[in-house]
């Protein structure tokens, strides 16, 4: 039943999208153009509700409802109430952040914690105190770098079926067949929905959705790579390394020029591509090229030597560095890129 999980999420959230579009156009969460936005129709929000309750099917399907499939759940349906409410009534930027803590909270009180790293060539951090807020920052900084990537037709949807797929195959490999059958449940809720996302795009998923895809990939992280060493808590974060690093360096690009850390811009990687000459379809494909790469070199990472796996995270910082996303000025691998 596991292995037909995603399968039965991918037609289900096919058969709700339409219903949810629907729905969207009937309560305004419509996504309208302005000078910031790359979409020149008004477009329905809400897709995420259909993610959400395929994913609900898939876990009422394969789960026994125990605390700890009880206390993810219970994050879920706060983070996706606060995109909803963010959809319908465009809420401001600390009231969404508010509904992230209050969903990274509750996991924290379940139990899902990182407590201690074994840090390379030998030693232990007891992180103690630092856990909760290390742990908070973990599942905020996620969700938030999702939403942040959610800027052409579906690119948030296709990066985070990526980043479920890494998470699932190395759950697999390690046996854990709970991290496993989750990851399967949410690639089938996203494809489906990417049915519908993909340019051009007829429905978007809205906060509703990148939130709580955000939210999972970060839950299923934490479940998957909790208790082993340093170098291995890496990985998911190479796995992560588009929507990671475009927060990153979104985060750094505004404090150089001085502005507002929350304030938008059109500086993303994605942004950049479009510049120098791609189409939104080619933006998005590159972008899934991309993180497919940073997956499989996570994937690689977690099964080199310790040497070998500082080796690949310098290369992976460099190659992170070099996207150009910092400075306009500065983008050498997109000008390597650039068509002809």
């Amino acid at each position: 039943m596991m292995y037909a999980a995603p399968i039965i999420c991918f037609m289900i959230t096919i058969i709700l999208t339409p219903a949810v579009k629907h729905l969207a156009h009937r309560w305004g969460a419509i996504d309208r153009p302005n000078k910031r936005k790359i979409h020149q129709q008004p477009t329905p929000l809400l897709g995420g509700l259909a993610i959400f309750a395929s994913f609900l099917a898939g876990v009422i399907l394969i789960f026994p409802f125990d605390q700890r499939m009880i206390t993810i759940i219970a994050g879920a349906l706060i983070i996706v109430m606060t995109g909803f409410l963010d959809d319908i009534l465009q809420m401001p930027a600390r009231f969404k952040l508010l509904g992230q803590v209050i969903a990274a909270s509750v996991i924290i009180l379940g139990g899902l914690v990182i407590t201690e790293l074994n840090i390379p060539f030998g030693g232990q951090i007891e992180l103690g105190f630092f856990s909760i807020p290390i742990t908070m920052l973990w599942i905020v900084g996620i969700t938030n770098a999702i939403n942040l990537i959610d800027g052409l037709d579906g690119l948030a949807a296709g990066v985070s079926a990526i980043a479920f797929s890494a998470i699932s195959f190395m759950a697999f490999l390690h046996g854990d067949f709970f991290v496993l059958a989750l990851g399967l449940i949410c690639i089938g809720s996203t494809l489906g929905f990417l049915v519908y996302n993909f340019y051009p795009a007829n429905i978007f998923m809205g906060d509703t959705g990148a939130l709580f895809l955000g939210y999972m990939i970060a839950v299923l992280s934490l479940l998957g790579f909790k208790s082993v060493t340093f170098i291995s808590f890496i990985i998911p974060i190479i796995i992560l390394g588009v929507p990671i690093s475009d927060t990153l360096f979104a985060i750094i690009r505004r404090i150089i020029h001085k502005k507002p850390i929350a304030a938008p811009d059109k500086a993303h990687l994605h942004h950049c591509l479009l510049l120098i000459g791609f189409s939104h379809r080619q933006a998005v494909l590159a972008i899934y090229g991309i993180a497919a790469l940073f997956s499989l070199a996570g994937i690689v990472f977690s099964m080199a030597t310790e040497w070998m796996s500082i080796v690949i995270l310098c290369i992976f910082l460099v190659l992170t560095g070099t996207l150009g996303l910092i400075s306009a000025n500065d983008k050498p691998l997109l000008f390597m890129m650039r068509r002809k």
